[in-house]
Parts: structure tokens; sequence; C-alpha cells
């Protein structure tokens, strides 16, 4: 069997070499760069999506008149006898609308940056810039997001959801918690029951 590199094992390949051994990477590599690699990766992107994911789920919990729309959204274009795949998302515009708002509302970076009036650059009109723009972007949004749309995607779509112990949507708790990310103060938590055609899947 073929074994393919990952990331790690070409990052590993590197580790202590000379700069003068390996002429198409002219750095040298140590534990400690590849650590901080590794830091930023779960830092800048499982962190990131995970506490977006957990503050859209929150929000649809909370509005569940949004989650039937939602749902809907699902049915009429994936329809029930399969889950949502990567193709589907580009027509899925009303669960763009939930991402972006849910954003809006719950700014995954705590560091907040704003103006007191809204931009106009060259056509572009900024008024909600989640992952920043130009060279100061994230790099990682495109995937970021991808990702995102795919994991809410499948949660609201295979699933229908409640909370626990008869509590009602204005009783949940929407406290964040400082941290590299914004987090929820408290985890989230909530019942599921599986929603589409088993036999067919």
């Amino acid at each position: 069997m073929k074994h393919h590199e990952d990331f790690i094992d070409v990052m590993l390949s590197f580790l202590n070499q000379s700069s003068s051994t390996h002429d198409e990477f002219p750095y040298s590599i140590d534990r400690t760069n590849i650590k901080a690699i590794i830091f930023d990766f779960i830092v800048g992107a499982l962190d990131t999506s995970v506490t977006t994911i957990e503050w859209i789920m929150s929000e649809l919990l909370r509005h569940p008149r949004v989650m039937k729309k939602l749902q809907a959204e699902f049915m009429s274009i994936v329809g029930g006898e399969r889950m949502v795949e990567e193709r589907d998302l580009a027509k899925l515009e009303y669960l763009d609308m939930v991402i972006k708002e849910t954003l809006r509302l719950h700014p995954v970076a705590p560091l907040l940056r704003f103006i007191d009036s809204d931009i106009d650059l060259r056509g572009r009109h900024f008024q909600l810039i989640p992952f920043g723009s130009g060279r100061r972007g994230c790099p990682g949004m495109h995937l970021g997001l991808t990702n995102v749309r795919l994991v809410v995607a499948q949660l609201a779509h295979c699933f229908d959801w409640g909370l626990p112990n008869g509590m009602s949507p204005n009783e949940l708790d929407m406290s964040e918690k400082f941290a590299l990310a914004v987090p929820r103060a408290n985890h989230l938590l909530a019942t599921s029951t599986y929603r589409l055609n088993a036999k067919k899947l």
C-alpha cells in the first residue's frame, strides 16, 4: 500500500535539517516551530469552527421558527432520502443567512475592531467582516466556512433538536466567556431525534 505523506509528515521531514540540504525549503525547522504551527492550526481552524457551530445551534434552538425554515430548505433541495453533501451547499441560501447572522451576533474573534460609519471601498460596502479582508484576511476562510456549513447542515437536516428537561427557548443561557475564541460560558446541551428516512441511508 502506497503511503501518502500528510502535513505532519512533511513538517517532520524538515526537522533539524540544515538549509543547505533542502534547497527547495531554505529554512531550519525545530520542534518548537512545529508545535507553534500545529497550535496555529488548532486555534485558527478547529477552535473557531467548533465555537461558531455551537453558537449557530444555540441560536437555532432559541428560534425554533428559524430551525423549521432551515429544515424546510434542506427538504426542498436535498430531500429526506440522503444527507447534505458538499455539492449541495451552493444552493442552500437560507443556511448562509443563518451562519452570517450568527457571526454578526457572536463574532468568534474576541478583539473588537470597529469604525463609527460604513465604508465604501472600490464598490465594496463593508458592514460586517468576520474574517477580515485583503492581506489581513483569514487564510482559512473558505475551508472554515465550508466545514461550518457542512456540519450545521448535517445536524439540522438529519435531526430534530430540542432543549433538555422541558426548558423553553427563552431560558437558554446565551452568556459567553473570553478566550482565544469567544465560546459559550457553558456548553450547549440539547436532545436530538433522527428525522430522515433511515431505510435509505
